[in-house]
């Protein structure tokens, strides 16, 4: 029987889950005569050559029963939807082309909400004929993209992940009914402090002044709640940092991307949590690349996000000559952080007590800059994110003394607000705010 002008998509899955056991097999041979993993081009260059030893069995097969083989047309068809099956993201795609989504939400595979730029919320088509083949999806991710192949199984039920295009995809299975699925997007690449000044996340003042804080060597915290704007405004102040600087950067799973931006960074290292295999071998902790990361000469060190006892390593290395590090940390508001620092200090392998990790807050962090999520639907507005307050850390006495220098006037806007104690070293680095000598 002929094959149809378009690529069978039923036949498209089996034979791409036969280049993936294949792929799989060879994967875990590496790994077993611990082999360094193929580069990622590397083996996209080898599951293209498996495609064509699966194409080739299956003509065979065909022979054997007596149906025609696929035609050479048909075969380059049937070639390139395998591969993009296997490194591409499926029927994700339209959605991560479109430019106006902001974030989509997936509830098992029909259940598609989308939200936009503009504050809209919609239910859209399915994402896959079933929430087994959505699981499949997220594996062949998960096993394609980043650093090293992240199992997504009953075992390990939880995914984190950055897409080719940026965005941030967070799964989990078998502990909901069904799998769900979050994808945030990264609309903003090369983003600059003039760009959120463009936005609204910030006045051109406050870009000034962390500007200047970059340029000063400040070791800056952003923080904010889930999908405030963190991440993007960490990539701006990062575009500040002169070209000539080594970066290393350490994150859970691979999300900042400057080392794609050679042109800003020629020279970034870019560090990446690796879970256990199998036997439960082969993991290295958030914790134990910051520390790795003092011993590769960086100029800064940068912590995608803060979320465990990586905390206590990376104060110390803010504290003994690290200075112009940046972090991101969960915190409803710029003096909860210190509080959120302290319980992960306190969970921690050192179990630093409260008043020590005080101590470590007051040598190692400047500033704190917090960012909220403002959802003015109700208004007729649209969804934006802004900086609230900038807080100054000034010393410790039994607790973090902090002064709050940037924060939310009566229409709303983040503006001076008290002195900054370094303020001379941030005028000779180029601000050129207002300098305020008393209380707003």
């Amino acid at each position: 029987m002929t094959q149809p002008a378009v690529a069978d998509p039923q036949l498209v899955r089996t034979l791409r889950a036969q280049v993936a056991d294949r792929l799989n097999q060879q994967r875990r041979s590496d790994e077993l005569a611990a082999r360094t993993p193929m580069a990622p081009e590397d083996e996209r260059q080898y599951a293209r050559s498996l495609v064509v030893q699966v194409l080739e069995d299956h003509a065979r097969a065909e022979i054997s029963i007596g149906r025609t083989p696929p035609s050479v047309e048909q075969e380059e068809l049937l070639a390139a939807a395998i591969h993009a099956a296997l490194f591409g993201v499926g029927r994700l795609q339209p959605l991560l082309q479109n430019p106006e989504v902001e974030n989509v939400d997936i509830n098992g595979c029909d259940r598609v909400f989308v939200s936009y730029a503009d504050g809209r919320e919609e239910l859209s088509d399915p994402v896959a004929e079933s929430d087994e083949e959505l699981v499949e999806l997220i594996q062949i991710l998960a096993a394609s993209v980043g650093l090293a192949s992240r199992p997504f199984d009953t075992a390990n039920p939880q995914l984190d992940l950055r897409l080719p295009d940026g965005s941030r995809l967070s799964a989990v299975q078998s502990v909901c009914s069904r799998p769900s699925i979050s994808i945030r997007r990264s609309r903003l690449g090369k983003v600059g402090l003039d760009d959120l000044v463009a936005n609204g996340t910030m006045t051109p003042e406050l870009a000034s002044f962390l500007r200047a804080c970059v340029k000063a060597r400040k070791n800056v915290m952003l923080a904010g709640s889930t999908n405030s704007g963190k991440t993007t405004l960490l990539r701006a102040l990062a575009n500040e940092i002169p070209a000539h600087e080594r970066l290393i950067t350490v994150e859970r799973a691979l999300e900042l991307g400057l080392d794609q931006f050679e042109d800003l960074h020629p020279n970034v290292v870019a560090f990446e949590e690796r879970l256990p295999n199998s036997e439960g071998l082969g993991m290295v902790t958030m914790a134990d690349l910051v520390r790795r990361s003092l011993r590769q000469n960086p100029s800064r060190v940068i912590v995608g996000e803060v979320l465990g006892d990586e905390i206590v390593t990376m104060l110390n290395a803010m504290s003994q000559g690290n200075d112009g590090s940046l972090s991101t940390i969960h915190a409803n508001s710029s003096m909860e952080v210190f509080n959120r620092i302290s319980t992960y200090a306190l969970q921690a392998e050192e179990h630093l007590p409260v008043e020590a990790t005080h101590m470590l807050i007051a040598g190692s962090i400047n500033f704190v800059v917090f960012l909220r999520k403002r959802n003015d639907y109700a208004r007729g507005g649209t969804l934006n994110r802004a900086i609230e307050s900038v807080r100054e850390v000034t010393g410790v006495d039994g607790r973090v003394l902090s002064s709050e220098v940037f924060a939310l006037n009566s229409q709303g806007v983040a503006v001076p607000h008290a002195p900054i104690s370094c303020i001379d070293d941030l005028m000779a680095n180029g601000y050129v705010g207002q300098v305020v000598n008393r209380w707003a």
